[in-house]
Order: structure tokens, then sequence, then C-alpha cells
């Protein structure tokens, strides 16, 4: 299992974040001396987040707005207009709106409060490798 350590500012305002709006389950967080979150686990059943507020002296910092990660967190739900709309609701900017896409998903990508860019998708429909492979290159100018 591959679970992503994210640095954010304000740990357990965006372990909040993330139970509320994207499903995520918060299982422990240890809290040291300072007020400082070095490690809060949070999961749902296929996918796992460690959080930890930023520690610059250790050169762990958090993303800066507009400044974004060179990482999309992609996450696969049923009801993706509903997370969609909730993170919005909750403070998500809209990186690339939600709509159906060529290899067989409805979704988009937001930025949520803390700098950290999302894919949020649903599965609406099988694609076959070959009918991918002459739709993306339709989509990205050199069809064949």
């Amino acid at each position: 299992m591959l679970t992503v350590h994210m640095i954010v500012n304000d740990a357990d305002k965006a372990s909040t974040w993330y139970a509320e709006v994207l499903g995520f389950q918060e299982h422990s967080r240890i809290e040291l001396p300072d007020g400082r979150l070095i490690n809060v686990v949070l999961r749902t059943p296929t996918a796992a987040l460690t959080l930890a507020d930023e520690f610059p002296e250790h050169g762990a910092l958090a993303p800066r707005p507009p400044d974004s990660t060179a990482v999309v967190l992609y996450l696969e739900v049923d009801r993706v207009d509903e997370v969609w709309e909730r993170a919005v609701a909750a403070g998500a900017q809209v990186r690339r709106q939600l709509a159906d896409t060529f290899w067989g998903a409805r979704e988009g990508q937001l930025i949520d409060p803390f700098g950290h860019v999302w894919g949020v998708s649903q599965r609406i429909r099988d694609v076959s490798h070959a009918e991918l492979s002459r739709l993306a290159a339709e989509a990205f100018g050199s069809a064949t």
C-alpha cells in the first residue's frame, strides 16, 4: 500500500477538511509539546494519507498557493458530483472543471485550501486500450 505524506499549514484543520469533504477517517495523531502535529493518519477503504504541520527547521514546508505541488492526488469515489460540490463549498479552487472524459471517467481537479492538487473521479464507462490510445491521440493533436 502506498501512503502519501503531506505537509500542510495547519494539520488539524486539514484533517477535518479531508474527513468532511473527501471521506477520510482519522485513525491516529501525534502532537508534539509545541502543539505541532507530526503525524496524523487518515484512511478510506482504498487510500491512506499522513499529514504533518510544517517543520521549516527540517525543510518540511507546505505548498504556497497559487503555486502548487507537481503531484496530483487522484481519488476515485462513488458520487463524484457530491464530493465535488462539497469540496468547492468548503473552499477548494477549481483547477480543471468536473466533466465526462474520453478515458471513461467523470473527473476534475481541485486545489484544496492547503495548496494540494486533487483529482476526483468516478468511473462511468469502460474504454478499451485501443480506443483509449486513438482518443488520446485525437485529443492531443496527433491522430494517426
